[in-house]
């Protein structure tokens, strides 16, 4: 699957199935949280088991093919630091990252038992959710070696209804996230792969405020892609337009 630029919706499923049952054996329901996530990616992207937890060094890879190595990590990318800078100086390394693309909640309310119907959340997960990731290892985003596999999923989540706000659902406690289908996916493995951050809706020159707007995304997170994309390559700052900083697309992307 490793090699594959297409999904395969019929293997993911087949991964839900055999890691989503050995996790909930070993952990029981509602202990799984991001291992469920993480074991069912492993497999759908290395089926071989064998490739799985291999020693390199003084770490250990999720998988390892061929010398190629493959992390999967759902958030805290800073963690990764020291183990990014031991595994670039000698090998390919690709971070899978995982965006829950469509979202389907269901709340359980800890003093009765009592679990809802599963509901669509309003929000959709986009490539654009692994900005601030990128930002905390932004030192090693211009090392040829490091590439990345968004891995736009659809999610079955239940919460704790035990949240401060008067209906226990802001501030709740996540109970776990169970993936059910993928949707997309996206790779980056080039710097000018970078450029798929950049909507075709945005004009020759632009501002962080006209990249929020055609991304849709805050302008806070614009300013931080914008900062990424500079250390990549993709984009040049070209000036200012009144206060703002205006930057346009490197022809060589």
């Amino acid at each position: 699957m490793l090699k594959s630029q297409e999904i395969d919706p019929v293997l993911f499923k087949e991964a839900c199935k055999r890691m989503i049952g050995i996790q909930q054996g070993q952990n029981g329901i509602g202990t799984l949280k991001e291992k469920t996530v993480h074991s069912v990616l492993k497999y759908y992207y290395a089926p071989k088991t064998s490739y799985h937890e291999i020693k390199i060094g003084p770490y250990v890879a999720d998988i390892c093919v061929d010398g190629e190595i493959f992390e999967v990590q759902t958030r805290n990318f800073n963690t990764m630091r020291d183990k990014l800078s031991y595994f670039l100086s000698e090998h390919d390394v690709t971070i899978i990252y995982p965006v829950a693309h469509t979202k389907w909640l269901s709340w359980l309310d800890p003093e009765t038992g009592e679990l809802s119907p599963k509901r669509k959340s309003p929000k959709t997960g986009t490539i654009y959710n692994i900005i601030p990731e990128l930002y905390r290892i932004k030192m090693f985003l211009s090392n040829p070696n490091l590439h990345f596999i968004i891995s736009l999923i659809d999610v079955e989540e239940t919460r704790y209804l035990n949240g401060w706000s008067k209906n226990k659902k802001r501030g709740s406690t996540r109970m776990d996230g169970i993936p059910v289908d993928i949707f997309n996916e996206v790779r980056i493995n080039t710097m000018s792969d970078y450029s798929v951050f950049l909507p075709y809706t945005l004009p020759e020159s632009f501002t962080s405020k006209e990249l929020s707007k055609a991304a849709k995304i805050p302008q806070g997170r614009a300013s931080t892609l914008l900062n990424i994309l500079l250390e990549t390559g993709v984009i040049n700052r070209i000036g200012k337009k009144g206060k703002a900083y205006l930057y346009q697309k490197n022809n060589m992307c």
